[in-house]
């Protein structure tokens, strides 16, 4: 499947005070370019502008600006954004929720200047691997943990809603704008079920056929697609056909980290596995892998909501690449 084994540098990249140990784009369309990034003890801020294709060349011009820090008190694991955010008047409201290694939930509002809010979300037991905002309304996260429950929170008030048991560790949750009535939970033994929010039971399952599963992802721009990682695998259901993956191959040779569908094309997805920090990044359609690259350290994965570009951190680094669909 790959081209060859020929890294491929990152197409932008801009420091960071910490080494990255996630990141996330803001996925929704009116605040795309808005990137978060987290470390150690603080989650920083910043835009990722794109002017017009440079002369003579067919890639973009990278402007990043960075607006401000928040300070964290523990290592950062996932970041969720809420459509809430808004960059399109004044007063800015930047509003996203993060998973510490504290076993704690952190809900951000902040203009980016002057006032800022955190609401604390306390209820799991052991480490939280993956939360979500849901898309449309914003007034909801989920998030699923090592002590195998998934949990869902009224963002409003601080508190917990309900409390769903699973079978096993929850490595990820999420959401998707075209079926916000149901939620999508992947387990560490191999379940990724789907959830009716209305009635909070199990309305269908896939099963990966191996263990443990680390990731997984609900395609935006094709809800029929689900993809995920597990052992040294990759994993490709089309739900319409199968509960048992349509695809699946090799994604890295010691163990997998991160699974994440590009925003604007269903053909394209990104994973992240060792040795060291590989990203590679594949096109299903035309059956080849466009970039493969190692870094010495970092982690997290994300996509752009509107540009086939991919970022992960690298030590004090967020690397971006740009892709030709």
């Amino acid at each position: 499947m790959p081209l060859g084994n020929q890294a491929v540098p990152s197409t932008f990249s801009f420091e960071s005070v910490q080494d990255v140990k996630v990141v996330e784009f803001c996925p929704f369309d009116t605040a795309a370019g808005l990137i978060t990034y987290g470390g150690d003890d603080r989650v920083a801020l910043g835009m990722c502008l794109f002017q017009e294709e440079a002369q003579d060349s067919h890639l973009p011009v990278l402007q990043f600006q960075h607006i401000t820090d928040f300070h964290h008190g523990t290592s950062v694991h996932s970041i969720a954004w809420s459509p809430n955010t808004n960059v399109q008047h004044l007063p800015y409201s930047f509003q996203f929720c993060t998973a510490g290694d504290d076993r704690k939930l952190r809900y951000f509002v902040s203009d980016g200047r002057s006032s800022s809010s955190v609401t604390v979300l306390e209820g799991h037991l052991s480490y939280i691997n993956d939360c979500v905002i849901e898309p449309i309304s914003g007034l909801d996260v989920a998030s699923v943990s090592d002590d195998h429950t998934c949990r869902l929170w009224d963002l409003e008030t601080g508190t917990q809603k309900t409390s769903i048991p699973l079978g096993s560790a929850g490595v990820s949750v999420k959401w998707n704008p075209s079926e916000p009535n149901k939620l999508m939970v992947a387990e560490k033994n191999g379940i990724i079920r789907f959830y009716d929010l209305v009635s909070q039971q199990p309305i269908m399952s896939l099963s990966a056929g191996q263990v443990p599963l680390i990731s997984a992802d609900w395609c935006k721009t094709n809800a029929l697609k689900v993809g995920a990682v597990a052992s040294d695998d990759w994993l490709i259901w089309d739900m319409s056909k199968s509960s048992l993956p349509e695809v699946t191959d090799q994604a890295h040779s010691k163990g997998v980290c991160k699974f994440r569908w590009s925003n604007v094309h269903e053909n394209f997805f990104a994973t992240t596995g060792r040795p060291g920090n590989y990203i590679n990044v594949y096109h299903m359609e035309h059956r080849k892998m466009p970039v493969s690259c190692q870094m010495q350290t970092g982690g997290g994965l994300s996509w752009h909501p509107s540009l086939p570009l991919c970022a992960t951190g690298g030590g004090n680094k967020v690397h971006l690449w740009f892709l030709e669909v």
